[in-house]
């Protein structure tokens, strides 16, 4: 039977569960997989959690050079997160020969070129599939059950925090600030929720998927990225009542003019798959050119969900030895030959405040029309506070461009002020 010792990097909530899933299921996978893995060492600071999880106090070390140094350990398991100390932790294992397995998203998006070139150099395995979407296997399938597809598009909720704030929004109509502080005293949202609710986390994670699936370099730096910090609860609620559900969606898509890669609040019809994810739970939905569409959903993130990855990784590299990596040349930008897509297409949800007089909407109407703006549908509510009467607009498809332009061209007649402006997946 094949013997494999594994050394856990940081005993945060995902290293716990890690550690958990390897100590109590060791005879499952003996059993099952031919494969007996231990926990051999571990890093962590503070020694009364490692005691308390069930390491034996052997096993705990001061620094990665131990491990580095440590002939029973073959894979290295980093769940620290952030890009400090964790990537120096990671080179020095990989350079020690030892695979190594990471549920770090951002250091991953950042670095996966230097990581995999160390990697290479070393003869040694490198697997992620814990920082993309928690438990679903997203990265597995793409690489290892759906490669036979040439993928035109995917389509995400890969942040649980933003997609448990606005679940509750349109549930119960709390507002964004109250359901953000619900979720950090939940632990769905840290102290700082910047990285979640501001659409970094995501955008780290749709620049791995979007690479892997269009087989070329997709730096964070090239996707638009807005969070969820401006979102209203007005909007939510016109939003249901025309038919959508908000979410924060990370979009990718490959056509003839390019790569178009891009994370933001996005209405989507109450009719599509992704429309009843939910609370924490993460869905992406792949469109392949054989396999036509596919959603993958569960859960995005936690203990036992994202450790379940992580084990499936080790398991993975222990049984595979032949280790492969990018499909493309992985490389800190973009190819040269690469295109993206800044000015992509869409159809918008516009809520306005209008003077409730004679020609204001026709005027409206008239600066949409200047801008190549078809209009699909107009909704007057009833006039509130000061005399303004809210104007719901969606448009069909048009560019980006046009519509930043259109908006920036009704503030300035002052008979109106755009209040908002969200996009539309039909």
């Amino acid at each position: 039977m094949k013997k494999v010792g594994v050394a856990i990097l940081g005993l945060g909530v995902v290293g716990g569960g890690t550690y958990k899933i390897l100590t109590e299921h060791r005879e499952f996978y003996k059993k099952n997989h031919g494969v007996d893995i231990t926990v051999e060492s571990v890093l962590e600071r503070n020694e009364k959690r490692a005691l308390e999880l069930g390491v034996d106090k052997s096993k705990l070390c001061s620094n990665v050079a131990e491990i580095c140094s440590n002939p029973e350990v073959d894979i290295v398991v980093e769940v620290i997160g952030g890009v400090e100390p964790a990537r120096s932790f990671v080179l020095a294992a990989l350079n020690s020969g030892k695979s190594v397995v990471t549920s770090n998203k951002e250091l991953y998006c950042k670095y996966s070129h230097e990581l995999e070139k160390t990697a290479k150099k070393n003869r040694v395995g490198l697997f992620f599939e814990a920082s993309c979407v928690g438990g679903v296997p997203v990265i597995r399938s793409m690489l290892d059950n759906l490669q036979g597809n040439e993928f035109s598009s995917l389509m995400g909720i890969i942040n649980g925090t933003t997609n448990y704030i606005l679940t509750k929004m349109s549930d119960g109509g709390a507002s964004y600030k109250s359901v953000l502080e619900e979720a950090q005293k939940l632990g769905y949202a840290e102290t700082d929720p910047t990285s979640d609710v501001e659409g970094y986390d995501a955008a780290y994670k749709l620049s791995i998927l979007s690479s892997i699936a269009f087989h070329t370099k997709v730096p964070y730096t090239e996707i638009y990225r807005e969070g969820i910090t401006d979102i209203e609860n007005v909007d939510v609620e016109y939003g249901k009542q025309l038919g959508y559900a908000l979410k924060l969606l990370a979009i990718g898509k490959n056509g003839e003019s390019g790569i178009e890669v891009r994370v933001h609040p996005a209405f989507i019809k109450s009719s599509h798959p992704l429309a009843n994810v939910n609370d924490s739970y993460n869905a992406v939905y792949l469109t392949g050119d054989c396999v036509e569409d596919v959603m993958l959903y569960g859960r995005g993130a936690g203990a036992m969900p994202t450790g379940s990855a992580i084990v499936g990784d080790i398991i993975y590299c222990a049984l595979h030895p032949n280790h492969s990596y990018s499909t493309f040349k992985n490389t800190e930008k973009a190819d040269a030959n690469t295109k993206f897509v800044k000015n992509f297409e869409s159809e918008y949800y516009i809520r306005l405040s209008a003077e409730d007089k004679a020609g204001v909407l026709s005027k409206i109407t008239a600066t949409f029309g200047k801008h190549a703006i078809s209009v699909a549908q107009f909704v007057q509510d009833k006039e509130r506070e000061g005399g303004k009467a809210p104007l719901i607009v969606v448009t069909h498809i048009t560019k980006e461009q046009n519509i930043k332009k259109a908006v920036a061209d009704i503030n300035a007649t002052g008979l109106a002020k755009v209040d908002a402006v969200i996009r539309v997946i039909s």
